[in-house]
């Protein structure tokens, strides 16, 4: 037989000893990419689905409002949690009228086990839960993978000065915070307000000609901003080019407040514009408070109707808010007329420790102001943020 060269045997146990290297690493890598593809494959199946989290979502909602009692608000929502991202849902339970401390606890554990079948009915396992003051909240998920986001609160039924801190709170001093709507479109009447020298909050409509700017010295002299939110009347009176309207789907509510916050920024908080159709329709509440809280902005009731469910929706909801409680300053826009509303939110102020009034930037208003602001006694003047809760 023909013996091979020594330098062909060292060239061809070279290239074998190659080979087998590059075997092994083909292998290594398509074992890898098994993995990986199976790793991908199971992430995939362990997804859910919009519908999926959507039914889940309703399967516990209905499960929470069959084991409270009435009164009880469930609002739940997908993928509203400011927790979450993705396909989450997010289910808010606000235990309102336990009697007394044991009859709570038996309502949230009745609660509690009928969450249970549902989570478990839906193959739902759930995180250790939390407990901060009257907030109960923990997570649902399936296969690990997130699906809801569960919040319970129990507290008492609000009482009829509900969104003002009692006066013991305020160590006896009565608060009232006076809100300047409408602003965006006239500087000059910006600048009068301004001028008055108070610690006013001023709220500005958005997308009008110095929206921003108003704003933006707004925050310079110290006082508080808030977003004029657009919504609409049942008069459908001189609305806003852009405005919330009942039945509108909740990446349109958030689109449009995410716009209007980019027209009027760094926001403390919201009120109504208008609103007497908006704020009575439950549905577009619930899309709107969500957002709100995930923006982390209170919420001041305007009350343009008295079949508003605004300041019921923000609290179930947890966003801290407040309504107007005493009458508006200028429904008649006469210095004589401002000054006795004036008086009477003053007088609210000191009879319930705290007050909300709003006006609007009318020659007659800021008169009014001036002329009685700097002689009133025993009431001082806040920010809206200092009375919501």
């Amino acid at each position: 037989m023909h013996r091979q060269p020594d330098s062909v045997q060292s060239n061809l146990h070279s290239f074998l000893g190659k080979n087998r290297a590059i075997k092994f690493a083909l292998l290594g890598t398509c074992v890898l990419l098994s993995i990986f593809s199976s790793g991908c494959k199971k992430s995939e199946e362990n997804r859910l689905t919009a519908a999926q989290i959507h039914q889940i979502t309703r399967d516990l909602a209905a499960a929470a409002s069959s084991a409270t009692p009435a009164g009880t608000a469930v609002r739940f929502r997908q993928g509203v949690s400011s927790e979450s991202s993705g396909n989450t849902g997010y289910l808010r339970i606000v235990l309102k009228n336990a009697s007394s401390p044991g009859a709570g606890r038996t309502e949230v554990a009745k609660l509690l086990r009928s969450l249970n079948i549902a989570a478990t009915r839906d193959h739902l396992t759930q995180d250790p839960p939390t407990q901060n003051g009257d907030l109960l909240e923990f997570k649902l998920r399936r296969a690990g993978t997130p699906a809801l986001e569960v919040e319970i609160v129990t507290r008492s039924p609000l009482g009829s000065n509900a969104g003002i801190r009692n006066s013991s709170e305020n160590n006896g001093d009565a608060r009232l915070a006076i809100i300047i709507d409408d602003l965006g479109s006239d500087r000059a009447a910006a600048e009068a307000v301004f001028a008055l020298g108070f610690p006013l909050t001023i709220s500005v409509l958005p997308n009008h000609e110095h929206s921003l700017e108003i704003a933006q010295e707004a925050h310079r002299r110290g006082l508080q901003v808030m977003l004029h939110l657009p919504m609409q009347s049942v008069a459908n009176e001189t609305p806003e080019a852009q405005e919330l309207r009942p039945g509108m789907p909740a990446q349109e509510v958030a689109a449009l407040v995410d716009q209007f916050l980019q027209n009027v920024p760094d926001v403390a908080g919201v009120n109504n514009h208008q609103g007497s159709q908006a704020t009575a329709d439950s549905a577009l509440m619930d899309e709107l408070m969500p957002v709100l809280r995930d923006h982390r902005l209170f919420y001041v009731d305007s009350r343009t109707t008295a079949a508003t469910v605004a300041y019921e929706t923000a609290q179930d909801f947890g966003v801290p808010s407040a309504f107007r409680n005493v009458p508006f300053l200028d429904d008649v826009a006469e210095v004589a007329a401002v000054r006795k509303q004036l008086e009477l939110a003053l007088r609210g102020a000191r009879e319930k420790g705290g007050a909300v009034a709003i006006g609007h930037p009318h020659p007659a208003t800021l008169q009014a102001l001036r002329e009685l602001l700097p002689q009133v006694q025993g009431v001082r003047f806040v920010h809206a943020s200092e009375l919501v809760h």
